[in-house]
């Protein structure tokens, strides 16, 4: 699980899986979901400088201990962080790897069960996914260069909006990462997700239904609609 985001958009002067939601931190609801959707094993990458923080953090609730948990330093872009997760992870060696985001702490317990479960059935990667459903236009500069026009709206019905967990095989995921290796360190040509690593080697990624809940906490709106979906579900 990828924990190592800085939490500026917030506003909070902690990283963002320290920030604190109905009184918990993102990372403990996430890690929770986890281990309640049967994860053996949960590798978090954490900034460098706040792995013992995290660690801390994990520790105060009974189920997210040593060695269920653990915690390493993530890298300079998310791919080399998951990277570093893998690394972390493959000594269980797990059948299953999900790949998620402490973001999206309020993802539901049975969506994570969804994708792991679509992977078992047969599938190399697996994603959560919803439709879009604003209108989405592409754009063109303006002739002055100063700001951009429309140039026609893109077709939603083709269009989906990815979320985590990403569910892969190990070795898929292994070999993925290997492949792309080259592209990791940089946040200029750094994979923006794991299915796009898998997806170069010419396998396919399959959809599954996703879940509003899984929503990415970015901003302090965010965080308030996440308080919000909190105390639905309380």
């Amino acid at each position: 699980m990828t924990a190592a985001g800085s939490g500026t958009r917030l506003g909070a002067a902690v990283p963002k899986a320290l920030v604190r939601l109905g009184g918990t931190p993102l990372v403990v609801h996430a890690a929770t979901r986890l281990v309640a959707a049967g994860a053996t094993s949960v590798v978090v990458t954490a900034p460098p400088a706040h792995v013992e923080a995290l660690r801390a953090a994990l520790a105060s609730s009974d189920t997210l201990r040593p060695p269920r948990v653990t915690v390493v330093p993530g890298g300079p872009t998310r791919q080399a962080s998951v990277a570093a997760g893998l690394a972390a992870l493959l000594a269980t060696a797990p059948p299953v790897v999900l790949v998620h985001d402490a973001a999206r702490a309020l993802a539901p317990v049975d969506l994570l069960v969804r994708v792991a479960r679509a992977v078992l059935e047969g599938h190399d990667a697996v994603v959560p996914a919803l439709p879009v459903t604003d209108t989405v236009v592409r754009v063109l500069p303006t002739s002055d260069g100063g700001s951009v026009r429309s140039a026609g709206t893109v077709d939603r019905r083709d269009l989906r909006a990815v979320q985590t967990p990403q569910g892969f095989r190990r070795d898929v995921l292994e070999r993925a990462h290997a492949a792309g290796a080259g592209v990791a360190g940089d946040e200029a040509t750094a994979a923006s997700d794991d299915a796009s690593l898998v997806a170069a080697l010419g396998l396919d990624v399959v959809l599954v239904e996703g879940d509003a809940r899984a929503l990415k906490i970015t901003t302090a709106h965010d965080l308030a609609v996440a308080g919000l979906l909190l105390e639905e579900s309380a």
